[in-house]
């Protein structure tokens, strides 16, 4: 841990210098940010029909979102020629070759499907879904009104350290993401059974709801057991008992029928890289961070210390963040001075809107209601002065 922070904040100096514009840490709670623009930035809406062929089921949004998961794609792969050499990248690909015959059914299949639509080698498609979570900085907000309602919201963060636009201001890949945003209705026997916020392409879960059950969102966690670990023994060693996280969290969103019964299924697998859960039921009190190893857990409920929300970044909850990446303490500082009595999407949205919580790298911020069974989320843009993550 102490190593990625050295890295970190030696990439948080270096791309600080590259905008001339000054970032700016916390200075002050939004309040006014709520509602957003619909028309402008909300994510659209696709159905995913897990009735249909593995193969065929992103194909109708493969047509429309097709060119973006290929420019995308390519600018990764570009990314990471030119930081770790085109020997590397393509010794990269034809291991990626091996972990896409590995992969458990439907997802093999699926990623199999979107190659074909797209005309992308299966294995760049399989990086897209692997390097994707690599570089994930979000923040999670589970929140109980003073009727015992639960509100879940999130930020999505990614791309930071993907590219620097020095001309712009932006992470390339963040914005390249931005478009490629989706809402997803997953539908069985037609009927919805949950639904979801991803990019066009990949087939894992990080942000859903599955009505009148529980809410979910996915946290990167950083640990030297990592998963570049899990996956050189998933590779090396044919260690194929463990559970690629995302995958595990979409199992969970199609199965599982209630709150417990979802932090439960989330807690024991043996995972391929660790990571945080973060749930929010139907009662009162029913909310928690699932901070994951991969082999353990620790669970942190909601009011357990008197406090009627949870904040969950990229930093254990027990430990003080680095002074380079504190989104934690402007969102619980915000929610507090909103108070109990403003707990309401309102507040969470603004408290997401708040720099640092929202920063260059966010490319959406979700709001979601157990009770509708929807998840919304709208594009995000922080202009100058902001900070990069």
């Amino acid at each position: 841990m102490w190593l990625f922070g050295v890295v970190l904040f030696v990439l948080a100096v270096t791309s600080s210098l590259l905008s001339p514009a000054e970032a700016k840490p916390f200075t002050g709670c939004e309040t006014a940010a709520y509602p957003p623009n619909k028309t402008r930035e909300e994510v659209p809406l696709y159905q995913v029909n897990l009735d249909l062929p593995p193969r065929d089921r992103w194909t109708t949004l493969m047509k429309d979102k097709g060119p973006q998961v290929v420019a995308l794609i390519d600018d990764m792969s570009e990314l990471v020629k030119k930081v770790a050499g085109e020997r590397i990248f393509n010794f990269l690909l034809s291991s990626l070759t091996a972990v896409t015959d590995s992969l458990p059914q439907p997802y093999k299949e699926e990623i199999e499907g979107i190659a074909s639509a797209t005309g992308l080698p299966v294995s760049t498609v399989t990086l897209y879904n692997i390097f994707y979570e690599a570089f994930t900085l979000c923040t999670s907000l589970v929140i109980q009104d003073q009727s015992g309602h639960l509100y879940h919201a999130r930020n999505l963060d990614t791309g930071v350290f993907l590219g620097w636009d020095a001309r712009n201001h932006s992470w390339t890949v963040a914005e390249l993401l931005k478009p490629m945003a989706v809402r997803l209705r997953w539908t069985k026997n037609n009927a919805t059974v949950f639904e979801s916020l991803s990019f066009s392409g990949y087939v894992g879960v990080l942000t859903a709801v599955k009505k009148d059950a529980f809410t979910f969102s996915l946290n990167k966690r950083f640990a030297l057991n990592g998963g570049f670990l899990g996956l050189l023994e998933w590779l090396l060693f044919h260690d194929h008992d463990q559970r690629w996280v995302s995958f595990l969290t979409r199992e969970v969103m199609e199965k599982a029928t209630s709150y417990t019964e979802a932090w439960q299924a989330l807690s024991t697998p043996r995972l391929l890289a660790p990571v945080y859960f973060i749930l929010g039921g139907t009662q009162p009190g029913e909310g928690c961070i699932i901070t994951r190893d991969r082999d353990n857990f620790d669970l942190a409920t909601l009011g357990e210390s008197g406090e009627w929300f949870l904040v969950q970044t990229n930093y254990d909850h027990w430990r003080s963040p680095p002074f380079f990446d504190d989104r934690r303490t402007p969102a619980r500082h915000c929610l507090s001075a909103g108070g109990v009595q403003q707990a309401s999407p309102a507040l969470l949205y603004n408290v997401l809107s708040t720099r640092p919580v929202l920063n260059k790298g966010t490319v959406y911020t979700a709001l979601m209601d157990v009770r509708s069974g929807e998840v919304h989320a709208w594009r995000r843009a922080c202009p100058d002065p902001c900070w990069p993550w």
